[in-house]
């Protein structure tokens, strides 16, 4: 990718007004209830009994998927420029996203399992999230061969937890308490709202760049590959431990999925809906890395279950 190309990428500009942002969040809130419409208390406790696969999982999705997000960006480097290396990060830093349950449930996974994962890494999302982007979006900055052309950014940890605990913090215990207290309602509304934030992303998406719609397709192209590689190397973190780990065929699988499928919809709407970036130098690849991974993953995760779902793997 050429510097002209990288900076044309950069300065994509997506706004929105009070009443925009304001929406976004408030369906984000909406989504993310959804999610914590199957999280059980007792989950937890059973997970624990046996909990190696789970340990296993929150080490792929806090610890070495960030990690490995910020060296493959480094590596990268020359080809990409600084705020497309700071959205993988980004995207790296969410937890996993709520449709790696259906993912799992096609592909034959342990759906408990799967289930468990979303759980604990949401819910540890409104301390974990802030702080892997700020680890390594500054390890990033100061490593990558190409940092010194960028202004020097200063990523508020406070500012981003402050956010992400009104996101998900607030929903998610309101989708526990219905849960516990209102099982019935809950088991009503999951699958619903597992389509409907399929659709709010999407939506989202088209809205956000449909004024600059031409500059989006023709970056596209770099784009996905930017993100392929990104979310194979994902997928290759959660069946590998799996694999060096021996857990069991089921549970491998829930690994590979629930590394691969990430919440990019709440990295978008810190993005979008949020001054946390106010200040930013121009971070169009910032947006469209997190867009096109929120599209991109549903392809490979169908895939990949696919795969999972016919063959012995």
């Amino acid at each position: 990718m050429s510097p002209e190309t990288a900076a044309s990428i950069d300065n994509i500009q997506v706004t929105l007004n009070a009443g925009g942002m304001n929406t976004i969040n408030i369906i984000l809130a909406f989504v993310m209830f959804g999610v914590a419409l199957g999280i059980r208390p007792g989950i937890f406790i059973d997970v624990f009994k046996k909990p190696k696969s789970v340990l296993l999982g929150m080490l792929c999705q806090l610890v070495l998927l960030p990690a490995f997000t910020c060296l493959l960006a480094i590596l990268l480097s020359g080809w990409i420029s600084p705020m497309m290396g700071l959205g993988m990060i980004l995207v790296a830093a969410c937890p996993g996203g709520n449709i790696s349950n259906f993912m799992s449930s096609l592909g034959k996974a342990n759906i408990e399992l799967s289930v468990s994962l979303t759980a604990i890494s949401t819910a540890l999302a409104v301390f974990m999230t802030p702080f892997n982007f700020w680890l390594w979006g500054s390890a990033y900055l100061h490593f990558a061969p190409v940092a010194h052309e960028v202004p020097t950014l200063v990523i508020s940890l406070w500012d981003v937890f402050k956010t992400i605990f009104i996101l998900l913090g607030i929903p998610l215990t309101l989708g526990i308490l219905t849960s516990r207290f209102l099982p019935k309602v809950a088991n009503a509304l999951k699958k619903p709202l597992q389509w409907i934030s399929i659709i709010f992303f999407i939506a989202m998406v088209i809205l956000s760049f449909a004024g600059n719609m031409d500059a989006f397709l023709k970056c596209v192209k770099y784009i996905f590959l930017v993100v392929l590689i990104h979310n194979f190397l994902a997928l290759c973190i959660g069946y590998g431990i799996g694999t060096f780990f021996k857990v069991p065929k089921k549970d491998r699988r829930t690994l590979t999925i629930e590394t691969g499928i990430q919440n990019s919809g709440l990295g978008l709407v810190l993005l979008l809906g949020t001054s946390i970036f106010a200040n930013f130098p121009p971070h169009g690849g910032m947006l469209v890395i997190t867009a096109w991974w929120g599209i991109w993953h549903i392809i490979s995760g169908l895939t990949v279950a696919t795969v999972f779902s016919t063959r012995n793997v």
